[in-house]
C-alpha cells in the first residue's frame, strides 16, 4: 500500500502552461472501441464508479486509454482517510464508491468504450481496528473476526515486536507474517484462506473486470499468489505491488512468474534525473539502470503512495516539469505505464472529495480532482504510446546535459529540453516517413488535423524546430496529417 530550476519560472512560460490543459476529446459512440494496441493505464484514484464510467466513455478511450484502473471496490471500514479503503471487513461489493450495480455498470461502459478494467485487491490482510465495528456496507467485524468468511485461526500471529507488526525487512519471515501497520495478516498458505480470496476475485471476474493489482504482494509468499492465481476462473492481467529494498531478501524478480510486477524504482530514479542530474544520463534507462525486465516492469512517474512521500518523485504539484516526464515515460521503450490521477491534498492521510457521510463526490476535474491523465501533452502522449508500440529506440541525440531526442523506429520522434534556455537552429533526424506532422505535446491531432505546431518531416527524415527552454517536440505516424 503503500531542480535545481525556479518552478514559478518554468509554470510563467506560456509554452509549459499550454502542457496542462487538458486535451480535447470528441466521444465516439459507446460501442465503438477504439482501434489498435492499448496498453496504457490511467489510475483514476479513489474516483467512484459513476465517475469512472463517464470518463471512459468521454476520456480514455477516445484518448487510447487501454486500461482503467479502480480503487479497492469490496467493503472497508468506516471513514474518510483515503488508506481506510484498503482496510476490508468483507468482499462484498459496496463500498463509499458506491453499489454492486454501479459497480458493474461501469464495468460494462469501460468495455464499450473500448476499455478494459483493473481492480485494486486487497487480499493480505483485512481490517487495522483492533476494537472491529461496523463496516461501510453494515457487516460487523473484529480484527481477527470476519463473520461467515474468516475466524482467529485464518490469521498469522509472529509473536514479534510487540504486537505482531513488521519491524525489520531484513526478515523474510517476519515481513510476511508479521502484520503491516497493524493490519490483520492472512494466512495465506492455508488452502481455505486462498480459496476464499480466489472467491471474491473471481466474483469480480463475473463482474467483467479484466484483471487485478495486488496491493501488498511483498508480504505474501510468490508461491501463495501462484496458488490464488491458479483457483480463478478464467485468466486476468496480473500486477504485483513489491517495493524494491536494497539489500532486502525479498526482491520483485521472485514475483515476475505470477504476472508484472511495479517498478518503484523507476519514478524515483526518473525524479532524480529531472530534478538534479542531467537528461544525457537516461540513454540506457530502465533494465541498463538495474531495473526489473521491461516486459514484467510495470511504471509510473508516481502513484498513490509515492506522492504522499515528500520530496521522493514528480507528483502534480511539479506542474510543467511532471508532465515532461510523463511524456518521456510515454515515449520511452521500458515497462507498461500507468499515468496517475490525482484528487488534490494537503493532508497526507485526506481521503477523496466526499459528502457528510464519507461517500465520496463525482469527480470535478480541476476543483479537488488534480486529473492529470487529462492534461494535453499526457493525455496526447498516450496515442504516441500506442503508436510506436513495439518499436524500438533508435538516433538517440543528447548534448551532454539536458536536451535529449530519441527516435521509435520509424513511428515516432521526442525531443526534450530542459535546459534553462532555447535550443534553436537546429534540425532533428527522425527516421520517419517524409510529410506534416501534428507535435502532439502542443496540439490535438483528430480529424486529419491539428489544433497546435505542424511539424514537415523531409524526404531524408530531418526537421527543423526550435524548442523552448522546459519544453519538447513529439511527432509520430498516427498523428500525420494529409
Amino acid at each position: 500500500m503503500h531542480r535545481r530550476r525556479c518552478l514559478s519560472a518554468i509554470v510563467a512560460l506560456g509554452v509549459i502552461a499550454s502542457l496542462l490543459l487538458p486535451a480535447t476529446v470528441t466521444a465516439p459512440p459507446a460501442a465503438a472501441a477504439p482501434a489498435g494496441t492499448k496498453k496504457v493505464i490511467a489510475n483514476l484514484f479513489e474516483w467512484n464508479w459513476t465517475s469512472v464510467a463517464s470518463e471512459c466513455q468521454s476520456t480514455l478511450g477516445p484518448k487510447g486509454y487501454g486500461w482503467v484502473q479502480v480503487s479497492p471496490p469490496q467493503e472497508h471500514v468506516r471513514g474518510n482517510q483515503w488508506w481506510l479503503a484498503y482496510q476490508p471487513v468483507s468482499y462484498r461489493i459496496e463500498s463509499r464508491k458506491g453499489t454492486r450495480a454501479q459497480f458493474q455498470s461501469m464495468v460494462n461502459t469501460c468495455h464499450a468504450a473500448g476499455v478494459k478494467v483493473i481492480v485494486d485487491a486487497v487480499i493480505n490482510h483485512m481490517s487495522g481496528q483492533d476494537n472491529g465495528g461496523t463496516g461501510w456496507a453494515g457487516s460487523s467485524y473484529g480484527h481477527y473476526n470476519y463473520p461467515g468468511i474468516y475466524g482467529f485461526q485464518d490469521f498469522h500471529y509472529c509473536g514479534r515486536n510487540g504486537g505482531n507488526d513488521i519491524a525489520n525487512y531484513g526478515d523474510r519471515y517476519e515481513v510476511q507474517n508479521c502484520e503491516l501497520v497493524n493490519l490483520s495478516d492472512l494466512k495465506t498458505e492455508s488452502d481455505y484462506v486462498r480459496t476464499k480470496i480466489a472467491g471474491y476475485l473471481n466474483d469480480l471476474l463475473s463482474l467483467g473486470v479484466d484483471g487485478f493489482r495486488l496491493d501488498a504482494s511483498k508480504h505474501m509468499p510468490a508461491a501463495d499468489i501462484a496458488a490464488i492465481k491458479g483457483k480463478l476462473s478464467r485468466s486476468a492481467y496480473i500486477v504485483q505491488e513489491v517495493i524494491y529494498g536494497a539489500g532486502e531478501p525479498i526482491q520483485p524478480t521472485e514475483y515476475t512468474g505470477n504476472g508484472d510486477v511495479h517498478e518503484f524504482r523507476y519514478g524515483k530514479d526518473l525524479a532524480r534525473v529531472f530534478r538534479s542530474e542531467r537528461l544525457a544520463y537516461l540513454r540506457n534507462f530502465g533494465e541498463g539502470w538495474g531495473h526489473l525486465p521491461s516486459a514484467s516492469a510495470a511504471v509510473f512517474v508516481d502513484n498513490h503512495d509515492t506522492q504522499r512521500d515528500v520530496g521522493g518523485v514528480l507528483t502534480y504539484r511539479d506542474r510543467g516539469i511532471y508532465a515532461l516526464a510523463n511524456a518521456f515515460m510515454l515515449a520511452w521503450p521500458y515497462g507498461s505505464p500507468t499515468v496517475m490521477s490525482s484528487y488534490t491534498f494537503t493532508d497526507r492521510d485526506a481521503g477523496p472529495p466526499s459528502d457528510a457521510s464519507n461517500k465520496t463526490l463525482n469527480t470535478t476535474c480541476y476543483s479537488g480532482w488534480e486529473c492529470e491523465h487529462r492534461w494535453g501533452v499526457i493525455a496526447n502522449m498516450v496515442g504516441f504510446r500506442n503508436a510506436t508500440d513495439g518499436a524500438g529506440m533508435t538516433n538517440w541525440y543528447d548534448n551532454g546535459n539536458n536536451h535529449i531526442a530519441f527516435s521509435r523506429t520509424g513511428r515516432g520522434f521526442l525531443t526534450v529540453n530542459d535546459e534553462d534556455y532555447a535550443i534553436t537552429g537546429r534540425s532533428y533526424y527522425t527516421g520517419l516517413p517524409a510529410g506534416r506532422y501534428c507535435d502532439v505535446i502542443h496540439g490535438t491531432y483528430a480529424n486529419g488535423s491539428c489544433s497546435g505546431p505542424v511539424i514537415t518531416v523531409d524526404g531524408n527524415g530531418w526537421f527543423a524546430a526550435n524548442v523552448p527552454a522546459h519544453d519538447a517536440v513529439a511527432v509520430h505516424v498516427g498523428a500525420r496529417l494529409s
